[in-house]
């Protein structure tokens, strides 16, 4: 597949690293995110995530060098005017996304392919913030975190999607070395569902006093097999994240994803994880 310009909009932790993922792939990408602090950072942040790869034998020295030369970060939307790839991945917020959206709309080739990263949100909620004419080209694409490790991706046509708009970014999703499943735009998708059903019981046990979180994290990577365990996760993604993930699911199919009372505290006493240096590990 030709290495075509890709655009990325938040720089937060999946959105800069869905950026790495396609410069590592060789396409010609742009990042940029709302805040000035964040743009800053990013490059040094990205820079030692592709140096601990090396260190691992994961990556070369040279594709650390070509990667970084593959990607920039710009101050705003008006560099997008050339992107042939669009992946939105601001925070998850409907009003947000679709502001960020109808701003592209405007901005973006009218061959450009529109993809967000919400993990909930519906995807043709969000199509709706675009004119008729992009709607074909308008999708989800939900990676998983760590980007730049996890291989899977969902990918949710929306109402008006293409077919040959899902088969385009399923193969651009494989070229970047990334799993593309086909998933139904439902609230949650598919993974969300599996995976806070799962938290939900985790912190049950802790609340019940049956296994501490170090506890539950051992469990479930040596009897499980998972790479890491549910509050290492939590942690990792952010404890809010996670309530209103959950929130959302309960709104969607009902009281069985309502958020446990010990993940409310924890969110409220500020232990939110590791970005805040304090969580159920952290």
């Amino acid at each position: 597949m030709d290495r075509i310009p890709v655009g990325v909009v938040g720089a937060g932790m999946m959105g800069a690293e869905i950026a790495l993922t396609f410069a590592m792939a060789g396409h010609p990408t742009i990042l940029t995110d709302a805040k000035a602090e964040v743009r800053d950072a990013v490059m040094e942040r990205l820079d030692s995530t592709l140096a601990k790869a090396v260190a691992r034998g994961v990556f070369s020295e040279a594709q650390h060098r070509t990667t970084l030369d593959n990607l920039r970060v710009v101050e705003g939307l008006g560099s997008y005017d050339d992107r042939r790839f669009i992946v939105e991945a601001v925070f998850e917020d409907e009003a947000v996304k679709k502001d960020t959206f109808s701003a592209l709309d405007g901005i973006a080739p009218d061959a450009c392919l529109f993809a967000s990263n919400t993990s909930t949100i519906p995807i043709s909620t969000l199509a709706s913030a675009v004119g008729e004419g992009r709607r074909s080209r308008f999708l989800g694409t939900h990676f998983f975190s760590p980007v730049h490790r996890m291989k899977l991706v969902e990918v949710i046509p929306a109402f008006e999607t293409a077919p040959e708009t899902v088969e385009t970014v399923m193969d651009l999703c494989r070229e970047a070395g990334k799993t593309p499943i086909r998933v139904k735009d439902v609230a949650g998708f598919a993974v969300n569902r599996v995976l806070h059903a799962f938290m939900i019981e985790a912190v049950r046990l802790v609340e019940e006093e049956v296994c501490t979180p170090e506890e539950v994290d051992t469990a479930c990577k040596l009897g499980l097999g998972h790479p890491v365990g549910p509050f290492e996760l939590m942690d990792l993604v952010s404890n809010s994240l996670c309530e209103d993930v959950q929130d959302i699911l309960k709104d969607a199919y009902g009281p069985r994803f309502m958020p446990r009372p010990l993940l409310r505290q924890k969110v409220a006493a500020g232990h939110d994880g590791r970005r805040a240096g304090k969580g159920w590990r952290a």
